[in-house]
């Protein structure tokens, strides 16, 4: 009963906020959706795997890729805030937005950066982060895009003791989130979290993926 009683005050509240939100942005708020479109001779993905400051330094030092914005995919509520993806009952995932020249990087390599740059086994977690807003997740655009990301996951499972727990979803909506957010491992080195997570993670992922690197 309590348990039952305790899901009904969770889907409330999580319907309130939602409502909330949605009120917010007919009375004008900004739009913080972002076009998928890639420009001329570009291309774009998207990937999810924990805390997004790292996930954004991570793709960004990878040459072929032009730029990476931190933001939420795979949720419901429409421009989702940081505090509304932190209370988990959004869906959405801290997730960056990769723009790359496909002459240079592939998809394929873009996902291999992916399984190398995180832990792919631990459900709902990362690191010290947890929650489903950290979960795992390789989205994709087209059907090609689909075959090469189950493709990796079964590739990259001899390469874990655990079983990858990696979604694979559609990309169908991607929010930039808040300014702050954005470069953030460039702008604060001196963050304990820059300095005793996601630094780290960058040193293991340089180590351990050998695709080229801007110098």
């Amino acid at each position: 009963m309590k348990r039952t009683l305790t899901l009904i005050a969770v889907l409330t509240f999580a319907s309130l906020l939602i409502s909330t939100y949605a009120q917010t942005r007919k009375k004008g708020a900004v739009d913080t959706r972002i076009n998928l479109t890639a420009p001329a001779g570009k291309a774009v993905a998207a990937f999810a795997e924990g805390c997004f400051w790292c996930s954004e330094h991570i793709f960004e030092s990878l040459v072929g890729v032009d730029s990476a914005v931190s933001g939420y995919a795979g949720g419901t509520a429409p421009n989702p805030s940081y505090e509304l993806v932190s209370t988990e009952t959004t869906g959405h995932a801290e997730s960056v937005l990769i723009y790359y020249d496909p002459k240079k990087i592939t998809y394929a390599e873009l996902l291999k950066a992916f399984f190398t740059s995180h832990d792919p086994t631990t459900l709902d977690r990362q690191g010290p982060d947890r929650g489903n807003s950290y979960r795992s997740i390789a989205f994709y655009k087209t059907n090609e895009e689909k075959a090469l990301a189950e493709q990796a996951k079964k590739d990259f499972e001899k390469e874990f003791k655990s079983p990858i727990v990696t979604e694979i979803k559609l990309l169908t909506e991607f929010y930039r989130a808040e300014g702050y957010h954005q470069n953030y491992v460039e702008g604060n080195p001196s963050n304990p979290y820059i300095s005793n997570v996601s630094i780290p993670r960058f040193e293991l992922f340089k180590r351990t993926c050998k695709l080229p690197r801007k110098k």
